[in-house]
């Protein structure tokens, strides 16, 4: 891929979904094409990936809690969100697209989310029936009226053992939308 994102701060955000573990990959992808990438997870991301992959493939600390900034070597969420050229957070479950929408801020990203002025892009990734729900449709609408750039979930089948849409876009599809994103910008 012959990307160029040199000099781009992107905060990659990872919530509770098993699609967590395509962060790595996300990660990776990010970091050859010339980003400055720093992971920030959620509780529940820690589940389902340990953070020192992301650290390593990142060349990073990663971020996981709001109580823990005074440690020395984590950034301060509000440096942090100050740095970033892009906020992007994949997966994204209903629960942190609803604390967005909300403006809600009880963990490290939804914080930092609050605190940056850096543009916001989602990749879902549920199951189909809470993507399709009333709530979760009126929350992404939400963030839409607020400039929020969306990359649609794909169909397929889900981890819930379902079939249909909610499954986390493509990694190829996640880096092309990004270095778009910086192109048009």
């Amino acid at each position: 891929m012959t990307t160029n994102l040199k000099g781009r701060t992107i905060l990659l955000g990872i919530t509770g979904s098993i699609a967590a573990f395509k962060a790595a990959d996300i990660t990776s992808r990010l970091t050859e094409a010339g980003a400055d990438v720093f992971p920030i997870m959620t509780a529940g991301a820690c589940n389902f990936i340990q953070p020192m992959t992301l650290q390593t493939l990142s060349r990073n600390p990663v971020a996981v809690d709001l109580w823990d900034e005074g440690a020395g070597w984590q950034p301060g969420h509000i440096e942090l969100a100050d740095r970033a050229d892009l906020l992007l957070v994949a997966p994204a479950t209903a629960h942190c697209i609803a604390q967005f929408a909300q403006g809600l801020a009880p963990d490290l990203l939804t914080s930092i989310h609050l605190a940056t002025p850096a543009p916001l892009m989602i990749a879902p990734a549920m199951n189909g029936k809470m993507l399709a729900h009333p709530a979760t449709q009126a929350n992404i609408n939400t963030l839409r009226e607020r400039g929020c750039h969306f990359i649609e979930p794909q169909s397929g089948m889900l981890a819930c053992g379902y079939e249909g849409q909610g499954k986390l876009a493509s990694v190829e599809v996640i880096i092309r939308s990004v270095t778009s994103f910086f192109q048009q910008g």
